[in-house]
């Protein structure tokens, strides 16, 4: 057995953590009760722990085939976005979807129907997918796709790994000229503001804003929102490569950091540094690499450790756009009083998901960063009371410890899923932490 645990580092959890080296032996690693497959290990929380048994899929990581004229790639399931980037973005193509880390495998981006900058105007990673070759607990290797097994394609986008373990993909590539991003910063004095600001920037592709957590009153909620759009090649200064080259984490926090790091001084006095710089960038274009602009915390290796050996916790909801002002400026004064507020706040729009679980719906995601420790648990309940009051739910790829009674408020197609899933694994083979925790018959 091995201790197991997701990027949150909590919780952490005892499984047989299996490699398998060809598609039969993961059939056989999955033909018994407890077992769900596990990309790179970026979900936070218990979604890629097997209940018993974690199959590991990084070892499939072959590109089988790539047609320049449409950008359709077909792919294994354990192809990092990070290869996708850095073999075919300077070849003029990109994913369309990303999330704020590359390191996360094609199979882990379905499965968790990633979200990007862009959700509002063009959707999450499955859209962009044409077809899934899917191992099922029955035993069955099936394709999936809009047309052919289609409850079985849709329950697969977003269903966290238990309609099957994904064993190859068809998915399209972006054409881009470049690989950088015309960005505008734009500063917000407040949770107004800034939600207006997000909401005059729909017509761009990419939008997404920093929130300050430690402020309060007049300032509560002020933000940086950032806009991008994709650089053309006469928009790049004399001299720069069309395509930066994508580097491995500098830094990396070496030990994990005493929770004392992490206070509400520290914290302020970070946030307020972020902000002034952000300001003295606001109002103009620039153009910036696609990294730092996408993936601002890949440069830090292993930041995870910043919040200490116990872990932390990652909060994200999403909530209609109707009322959700009012909750959100709720959520961010109680996070606020608390002094341990997240620096990692990030407020976007999106639009509504493709897959049967999928975690967007028209309106505004907030994600929060907590340490793991006192009476956070408690306290992320009563934010889920106002999230469930507001017709809002959870992510499951950021989720570790959301009750089942929230969790079923916020996704009314549970019961189709739940369905298409006994379908495919009618003896309950696929089985995870978090399937426990939130699907299973108890």
């Amino acid at each position: 057995m091995t201790l197991v645990s997701g990027w949150g580092r909590f919780p952490v959890v005892d499984s047989e953590l299996l490699r398998p080296r060809s598609f039969e032996a993961v059939g056989e690693a999955v033909g018994t009760a407890g077992a769900v497959a596990r990309g790179n290990g970026r979900a936070y929380g218990d979604a890629a722990i097997g209940a018993s048994r974690t199959v590991a899929m990084t070892g499939f990581d072959r590109v089988r085939s790539f047609d320049p004229a449409t950008g359709r790639l077909r792919l294994e399931a354990g192809v990092l976005l990070s290869d996708l980037i850095d073999t075919f973005g300077p070849r003029g193509f990109l994913p369309f979807v990303v999330p704020g880390t590359r390191f996360v495998s094609v199979g882990g981006a379905i499965a968790a129907d990633v979200h990007g900058k862009n959700h509002h105007c063009e959707g999450g990673f499955g859209r962009y997918v044409d077809s899934i070759l899917l191992r099922t607990g029955q035993g069955d290797t099936i394709e999936v796709s809009r047309e052919q097994n289609s409850d079985a394609f849709f329950a697969t986008i977003g269903g966290m790994g238990l309609t099957g373990v994904i064993l190859e993909a068809t998915m399209r590539l972006r054409r881009v000229e470049t690989g950088w991003i015309r960005e505008r910063v734009i500063s917000a004095s407040d949770l107004d503001a800034a939600m207006r600001a997000l909401d005059a920037g729909d017509s761009a592709t990419y939008s997404v804003a920093w929130i300050d957590c430690a402020t309060r009153g007049n300032d509560l909620g002020r933000a940086l929102i950032y806009l991008g759009e994709h650089a053309r090649t006469d928009e790049l200064a004399d001299g720069a490569d069309r395509f930066p080259a994508g580097k491995n984490p500098g830094l990396a926090v070496p030990v994990d950091l005493p929770s004392m790091t992490l206070n509400r001084y520290s914290i302020r006095a970070f946030n307020e540094l972020y902000y002034r710089m952000g300001v003295r960038r606001a109002g103009g274009s620039h153009v910036v690499s696609l990294y730092p602009y996408f993936f601002p915390l890949d440069s830090v290796g292993a930041w995870n450790r910043i919040y200490g050996r116990r872990g932390f916790l990652q909060h994200q909801c999403v909530l209609p756009e109707a009322g959700a002002r009012d909750v959100l400026a709720d959520i961010l004064d109680r996070v606020s009083k608390r002094g341990d507020a997240s620096f990692l706040a990030v407020l976007k729009k999106l639009g509504q998901g493709d897959g049967i679980l999928s975690f967007p719906l028209p309106g505004y995601t907030l994600a929060l960063d907590f340490p793991l420790k006192g009476d956070i648990l408690n306290f992320l309940d009563e934010i889920d009371r106002l999230v469930v009051a507001a017709g809002g739910r959870l992510y499951l790829a950021k989720d570790a410890r959301q009750s089942r009674a929230t969790f079923e408020a916020g996704y009314p197609a549970l019961q189709r899923f739940n369905a298409i899933r006994k379908s495919l694994d009618p003896a309950g083979h696929i089985r995870s932490k978090l399937s426990q925790r939130l699907f299973d018959e108890v």
